[in-house]
């Protein structure tokens, strides 16, 4: 637009000038024929050619209470062209374009907040970090065996509830050396929690648990045992032994079988099962240690 507009301007000029004498000269008339050519090529304008579409059909699961029938597999095809690189891109262009009544959980996009968690082509993941599979199909169903509210939103209470009962905060008998200033940890002290910290209570790892599956009321499972074994390993903590005999169950602790579904599922790379290894080991540690005290005490 903006060289079409001074191409206009150029010949308003040159006509002016020609029309003070007899006529336009011979330079201004080669002139004006180049502006009328440039302008007329200028115009003719190429389309752009279309890109061919790449279709790819999701097959999701749905259910709603408000319809509370058999819950069914709805497709819908999207153009992996118009659409971002990752599942959830996908969930949202389906969402805000198609059927704005899917229902699904999530937040920063960013992989920290946990909330998009859901089982992709059969696997546990993060909806925001898992790219699109290749291949014509794809199927996304909720977390595995959870109670579903909707669609693929499920119930976390009893995930919560079990993170809760490990008391997952600092525990103390005695008062800081300084009052009003933090505990400090040694470098080697705090590397000891590198592999647990990182978890974001997705519940990737713990349903997709056999022994989750079976058990899900008495069971603590992968992400709460992890959890647990932060805080027995923080060296600020003063509560080992009582955390220790808390979990110290046949259901709670020794369910888990190190199948190591877990570690698989974590989409931070944690290894949840060789956490709960290690809290294996502290209770036999601790059992020989009050075998050997009661012998020769």
């Amino acid at each position: 637009m903006m060289a079409t507009a001074m191409l206009r301007r150029a010949k308003n000029s040159i006509s002016r000038l020609a029309s003070t004498g007899s006529g336009p000269s011979a330079p201004a008339r080669v002139i004006l024929s180049r502006l009328h050519a440039s302008e007329a090529e200028a115009q003719q304008v190429e389309p752009k050619a279309k890109a061919t579409p790449t279709m790819k059909i999701f097959s999701i699961y749905r259910w709603s209470p408000d319809n509370p029938s058999k819950p069914q597999m709805q497709e819908f095809q999207i153009d992996l062209k118009e659409c971002g690189p990752m599942v959830l891109d996908a969930l949202l262009k389906i969402k805000n374009e198609i059927d704005p009544s899917l229902t699904f959980r999530r937040s920063c996009r960013e992989g920290i907040c946990g909330s998009c968690a859901m089982n992709i082509d059969g696997c546990n993941g993060l909806a925001c970090l898992t790219k699109i599979p290749s291949g014509p199909n794809s199927t996304v169903t909720p977390l595995p065996h959870m109670f579903v509210i909707k669609d693929l939103v499920v119930d976390m209470t009893n995930f919560y509830n079990q993170y809760k009962s490990i008391e997952p905060w600092l525990k103390r008998k005695n008062p800081p050396s300084a009052p009003g200033k933090e505990i400090l940890q040694s470098k080697k002290d705090r590397a000891k929690l590198d592999g647990m910290y990182e978890c974001i209570l997705c519940a990737c790892c713990s349903t997709s648990c056999p022994s989750y599956w079976w058990n899900p009321e008495s069971y603590l499972g992968p992400a709460a045992l992890l959890h647990a074994n932060r805080w027995i390993s923080d060296s600020r903590d003063e509560f080992t032994q009582e955390r220790l005999e808390a979990i110290d169950d046949e259901f709670k602790l020794y369910r888990c079988h190190t199948i190591l579904n877990c570690a698989r599922a974590c989409p931070k790379g944690l290894n949840p099962g060789k956490q709960i290894t290690n809290l294996k080991q502290l209770q036999r540690i601790k059992v020989v240690s009050a075998f050997f005290s009661a012998i020769f005490l």
